[in-house]
């Protein structure tokens, strides 16, 4: 308990390190002043003149703690201590990651994951059109940006009004970057369609093929998609039926945009939950920093590449 702590402190310690932990419990914004200087049993002016010695490490601590609780704010609570760490060192402060983790636990900083499961979208109806070869058999990385693209439909149920909500990006794995995305209320093949031309028209000029990689749903089969393909000159690749691991990027973000901003989260209408979507991908592309990206979010990263290229 933390008054056990200042006690024993009162008992043992110096009048110097008392203070500190005085310092320490009012962080927290449990205590008044005048409670823990009668628990320490020191006097205001005891306080008032060790506060103003204390070493500049002291103050530079508080300085940390108010903005690992900014970053945790501005990020709603999603980023753990690893992603604060990277925050912090944007904004000029070089803290070891263990200390950051010490911080967020003592002051209840940490993000809370939900372990909840949504039924998933199954877009699988047998052979139902072509089925491409997979060739990009799980091998993601790249240093070139719009090389390898990844996509998926995925299914969010709405459980306040009966509704389902239906979501189709457009991933590219140089960097994470959600490129384009479709929310619509049924699993049409303009779910798929729509994003994909939007892609294409707005992707730069490249000096090599893009790959799309997708699993075997029956948008990804229908002779649209296919002929779309071949008339922009891009390579199709598709996941081994049932083998979700071989578009694990894409499943990776569709269980990170679920676990930090739709689970324990209570939406009621489908415009709610569309909003929501809208401004997390947003987010996530723009200000949510990956420690892969060496600290930056996928945009930034993309730029910063570009103008290496450049």
């Amino acid at each position: 308990m933390p008054w056990e702590k200042v006690t024993i402190l009162s008992s043992r310690q110096t009048n110097k390190e008392i203070v500190r932990a005085i310092i320490e419990l009012r962080e927290t914004g449990l205590y008044q002043l005048k409670e823990l200087l009668e628990a320490a049993k020191i006097a205001k002016s005891v306080f008032k003149y060790w506060n103003d010695r204390l070493p500049e490490e002291d103050h530079k601590e508080t300085e940390i703690v108010q903005s690992i609780k900014e970053i945790v704010t501005e990020s709603k609570e999603r980023y753990g201590y690893r992603r604060v760490c990277l925050a912090l060192k944007n904004r000029g402060f070089v803290v070891n990651h263990k200390k950051v983790l010490r911080l967020m636990r003592k002051y209840q900083l940490l993000c809370v994951k939900f372990k909840h499961r949504n039924r998933q979208y199954k877009s699988y109806k047998g052979k139902v059109g072509k089925v491409a070869k997979n060739t990009l058999s799980r091998r993601f990385k790249t240093d070139r940006p719009y090389q390898k693209v990844l996509t998926d439909v995925t299914q969010f149920n709405i459980s306040a009004s009966g509704e389902k909500l239906y979501l189709s990006p457009f991933m590219d794995a140089f960097s994470g970057e959600i490129c384009t995305y479709k929310i619509s209320r049924s699993p049409t093949l303009d779910i798929a369609i729509d994003p994909l031309k939007e892609l294409i028209e707005h992707r730069p000029a490249l000096d090599y093929r893009m790959t799309l990689h997708s699993d075997q749903g029956w948008h990804y089969q229908h002779k649209k998609w296919v002929k779309y393909l071949k008339r922009n000159k891009t390579f199709q690749s598709m996941s081994r039926k049932g083998n979700c691991l071989d578009n694990s990027p894409m499943e990776n973000f569709f269980g990170l945009l679920k676990q930090e901003m739709f689970y324990g989260e209570q939406f009621t209408t489908y415009t709610e939950l569309a909003s929501a979507i809208h401004q997390y991908i947003d987010f996530y592309n723009h200000d949510r920093i990956k420690t892969k990206l060496k600290g930056m979010s996928p945009v930034n990263y993309r730029r910063h590449t570009f103008n290496k290229m450049a």
